[in-house]
């Protein structure tokens, strides 16, 4: 502690130092607004600076400056990449307004990164962007699906196709294997708590996609070491709509419906294969429990499913005072019966500037209101293995549907229920109120040029609370009595962030860009209890003990980002971080990072070139944390009072026990190194652009659940640190206008990632041990497929080698005996693929002629594997044999004729590789209606359009690689109207 506020003393010492040199001339003020001479934006980050001294400035976002002028006679040079300078003698005027001509480079783009902004071209780390016009179209109804398919070396796996499901997201590879491997997301500066809310099944969902203007995704080290302890991960930077200063009124309403369809189901015997193959395989008193009619129970608990989402939004400025106001609701169904959303969002953003400029107001709030009624998603896998014999309805059987049932009329404990039962049965609702804001204060101070101060207050709260309510006549609550089980969650997070910025340009000397700051954020959680009842109020499970977690982060961080000619950039950060989770010895960590880059474009052996037009090598090393570890306080040996379901008697006294739970107290951060090496292209003015990457991650004290001997802590699986990781690809992105004319306006786009993972220690493991059993899967208690072993990928798949006979057919428990000892055995089990793809892809394309768009994204995962669970579970005549019911077959019963289930045959393990058609979108824009001012547009979308895959299951895009009851992704038609006026 004390070595950073000596850093923070020499600061301000310096700060101060060149507070007393400014203060020493006299000067009046200059301001005015820089603008693109063709289009009329506002141009960000342009030299401002006055010729013949080191004294300047640069715009900000809107294009605004401010500077200091002497005399008359000094004359202002405004410059800009890709723009000609242009010279103005300052005369007596106080505002001088410029226009600059320039040409279609992309370098002028402006990218968000931690605690502010940046131009494109002065980039050092690696950052992908993808703005409005650009977002993925359709029923949206998550953040993370507006990017889909879109960034190379981020790879989006939706986890259902849930409605207001969210998704897997990982920036190049995870870099843990039990701590969270999810990027750290900021919402217009303010970090979310990646946690989940009771009632809500996406903690991102809140955030309506309409209200996004930019994704800023920062991919390596030396960008994301700014964030410190939570960046390991990635960030993902959202930058909401706002609006503009001098922006006439403008409304826009938009409405959009849908309808979505299953596509695919799994594969099971239908009701004559199941008779025949019963009647060959089971006993006489188990063909007798078959029935007379055709069921086919997956389309019992499906439908096509109809949405609406509706959006207004009105901004503006007035009295130059620009806002936005926002509204959308959501109506959603799910493909599965009974599963339903429906949201309703609220948005506000005020964005004056005051003090003749000086003083910027960045306000923000946003609000949401979320009810869910979540379908029982057993059903999905009861409607794969339910006889399908069997009538959906029995007039005398459990709440008017059919049952397998005990001879008393019970229902049987051990056999699967009525899967249109589980839907129509159960009821499970909930509400979710969610509320996220801040208020950005950014001043210039006056008594020196270029020095900024900033104040960021946020908060990000949110209530879920529900009921699960099973009936008397259900199978699932027949012999309690029914069930009630209310939940709740409410979570709070604050942020105090504080930081000062100052810009100066020392001219031929170079531009010199320095933040340093400070940050609070505190978290904390409440968990509410409530006891089970039944229908008539008999308490079934008592309430447990309520828990309120809390924990903080304390942060010190600095950056410099230096620029020399245009040519030569340099950025170096440093962040320090406390986290209340860590023991006082272990609570600090300190995270840096350097990087360089070279803009040969800008060399004089390329200033003519008219073919290559932007080159920019960028070399970048730095250190992140890693924090998120799950539990709150795993240092501190601590005890948990039991509930009232398990106490001890003494007499006739029961009374609570306190369990002592296992602990470490030297647990501290992982810490991930990492080493990036990138170009930046571009050709022809723009035509061309992209870039390609290269990087190595390294994660040391790789945090992980362990095996623990007995006796040598209070538990037998420890989280600790373990070992270390490492992860390494390459990433591609190219960009093509391929023409680009009034009429028409065609750009198509590509990217590609190559990403590996491997173990390289797991030193609490032997070295000769197998490694540490992970990836449950059903059909038995406590099975396992998976493993992550040193020398491996994480999450390697565990499995016997299959023996096949002539014709191709597996022979039934015959496996390949690899270790050559005459005896097949756990010693025999090997490693075979894993479930994170090695190489993904997208390809995109947006077309425009005359009122006419057409766009379309194509993306693609290979190089892993899926273990088909639903065939390895339900895929044996042992489901004919179960006493007392029947259960259905997989149809490759048909190939393999399996007596019993062969869990951990390598048969189950499938090529997940895909190509999917993320969505096509054709639009018509019909100008202005009626002879007024109102503007409309149409479009149809067809999401999840068509899927090329040798997958047997119902999709091979699964989180995790185990496919087990699974929601499918449904396909989407919908069709949008949009007005604006």
């Amino acid at each position: 502690m004390r070595k950073v506020f000596t850093v923070f003393k020499i600061t301000v010492v310096l700060l101060s130092f060149i507070c007393c040199q400014e203060l020493m001339a006299q000067e009046r003020t200059v301001t005015g607004k820089v603008t693109d001479l063709n289009s009329g934006e506002e141009l960000p980050f342009v030299n401002v600076s006055i010729k013949g001294t080191t004294r300047g400035t640069t715009t900000d976002i809107d294009g605004n400056y401010s500077i200091g002028v002497q005399s008359n006679e000094e004359i202002l040079v405004y410059s800009f990449i890709g723009y000609t300078a242009r010279e103005v003698v300052a005369g007596n005027q106080s505002v001088i307004d410029v226009q600059l001509e320039g040409d279609t480079k992309q370098l002028d783009e402006v990218v968000v990164i931690g605690y502010g902004t940046q131009r494109k071209a002065d980039l050092t780390g690696s950052v992908g962007s993808v703005t409005r016009g650009d977002f993925n179209v359709g029923q949206v109804t998550n953040p993370e699906q507006l990017i889909t398919g879109k960034i190379a070396g981020v790879n989006i796996t939706p986890n259902s196709g849930q409605p207001g499901a969210g998704a897997r997201i990982r920036i190049r590879g995870g870099s843990s294997l039990n701590a969270s491997n999810d990027p750290l997301i900021v919402i217009d500066g303010v970090p979310l708590d990646n946690s989940s809310i009771a009632g809500s099944a996406n903690p991102l969902n809140f955030l309506n996609p309409n209200d996004i203007e930019t994704f800023d995704i920062l991919k390596d080290a030396s960008a994301t070491a700014i964030y410190g302890s939570r960046a390991s991960n990635g960030v993902i930077l959202i930058t909401t709509r706002k609006g503009k200063r001098g922006q006439d009124l403008s409304v826009n309403v938009s409405s959009l419906m849908s309808v979505s369809e299953v596509t695919n189901t799994v594969d099971v015997l239908n009701p004559d294969q199941f008779r025949q193959i019963a009647s060959e395989q089971a006993s006489p008193a188990q063909q007798a429990l078959m029935g007379d009619v055709n069921t086919n129970w997956q389309d019992a608990i499906y439908r096509d499913a109809i949405s609406f989402d509706n959006n207004a939004s009105i901004s503006g400025s007035i009295n130059d005072i620009p806002y936005r106001v926002s509204v959308g609701y959501l109506d959603q169904n799910g493909v599965l019966r009974t599963d339903h959303m429906n949201r309703t969002t609220a948005g506000l953003s005020l964005t004056p500037s005051l003090l003749d400029d000086q003083l910027k107001i960045n306000f923000n709030i946003r609000g949401a209101l979320t009810r869910s009624r979540f379908a029982d998603q057993g059903a999905i896998g009861a409607a794969a293995v339910f006889d399908p014999t069997q009538p959906i309805r029995d007039p005398e059987g459990l709440g008017g549907f059919w049952e397998w049932r005990n001879p008393d009329g019970s229902p049987q404990l051990l056999s699967p229920r009525n899967p249109v039962g589980l839907l129509e049965q159960r009821d499970n609702r909930s509400e979710v109120r969610r509320s996220i804001g801040n208020l950005q204060l950014d001043y210039s101070l006056p008594f020196v040029e270029g020095l900024r101060a900033n104040l960021n207050l946020g908060y990000d709260i949110s209530r879920g609370e529900g009921t699960d309510i099973i009936p008397s006549t259900a199978a699932a609550g027949f012999n309690q009595g029914g069930s009630i089980s209310p939940y709740a969650q409410n979570n709070r997070n604050l942020l105090a962030d504080f930081y000062l910025n100052y810009v100066r340009d020392f001219g031929n000397a170079g531009r010199l860009d320095v933040t340093g700051g400070y940050s609070w954020q505190d978290f904390l959680f409440e968990y509410p209890q409530f006891p089970t009842v039944n229908e008539e109020g008999v308490e079934l499970t008592p309430a447990g003990i309520e828990t309120r977690p809390q924990y903080r982060l304390i942060s010190f961080f600095g950056r410099a980002n230096y620029n020399l000619m245009d040519k030569y950039l340099l950025t170096a950060t440093i962040r320090t971080d406390g986290s209340s989770r860590f023991s006082p010895e272990n609570r600090w960590g300190v995270f840096p990072s350097l990087a360089a880059a070279w803009r040969i474009s800008e060399e004089g052996f390329l200033a003519d070139n008219n073919t290559l037009t932007d080159f920019k090598l960028r070399l970048g090393w730095g250190m992140t944390g890693q924090q998120d570890i799950g539990s709150f306080f795993p240092y501190l040996p601590r005890y948990t009072v039991s509930d009232n379901a398990a106490r001890y008697r003494f007499g006739n006294t029961f009374y609570n026990t306190l369990r002592p739970e296992g602990y470490d107290r030297n647990i501290k951060w992982e810490e991930t190194v990492t080493w990036n090496a990138g170009v930046d292209y571009e050709f022809l003015n723009g035509k061309v652009f992209g870039t390609l990457d290269y990087y190595y991650k390294k994660t040391n004290d790789l945090l992980a659940v362990i095996p623990v001997p007995a006796g040598t802590n209070l538990t037998n699986q420890l989280f600790t640190n373990v070992g270390n990781i490492e992860n390494y690809g390459v990433e591609a992105a190219i960009n093509y206008n391929i023409i680009r004319t009034n009429q028409l306006d065609w750009t198509i786009g590509a990217n590609f990632t190559y990403n590996r993972n491997n173990i390289l220690s797991l030193s609490n493991v032997a070295e000769d041990a197998v490694g540490i059993l992970v990836g449950e899967i059903s059909g038995g208690t406590g099975n396992t497929i998976q493993v992550h072993t040193v020398g491996f990928q994480p999450n390697s798949f565990y499995v016997w080698q299959q023996v096949y006979n002539q014709d191709g057919r597996p022979l039934e428990n015959v496996y390949v005996d690899r270790n050559g000892d005459g005896v097949v055995n756990e010693q025999d089990l090997y490693r075979r693929g894993f479930p994170d793809p090695q190489y993904f892809f997208g390809f995109n394309s947006q077309l425009r002629y005359n009122n006419w768009d057409f766009s379309f994204v194509l993306r693609g995962n290979t190089g892993n594997m899926a273990y088909n669970n639903i065939r390895a579970a339900n895929g044996a005549y042992q489901g004919l044999r179960f006493p007392g019911y029947l259960n259905n077959i997989t149809s490759d019963i048909l190939q393999t004729g399996f007596q019993d289930y062969r869990l951990r045959s390598d048969y189950y393990l499938e090529d997940a590789t895909f190509v999917r058609m993320e969505n096509i979108s054709l639009g018509y824009n019909f100008g202005n209606i009626f002879n007024s001012n109102i503007n409309l547009r149409a479009n149809a979308t067809v999401q999840n359009a068509f899927l090329i895959t040798n997958y047997s299951g119902i999709d091979p895009e699964i989180p995790g690689g185990i496919d087990n009851n699974f929601y499918p992704f449904p396909r989407i038609y919908s069709f949008g109207v949009n007005f604006g006026f």
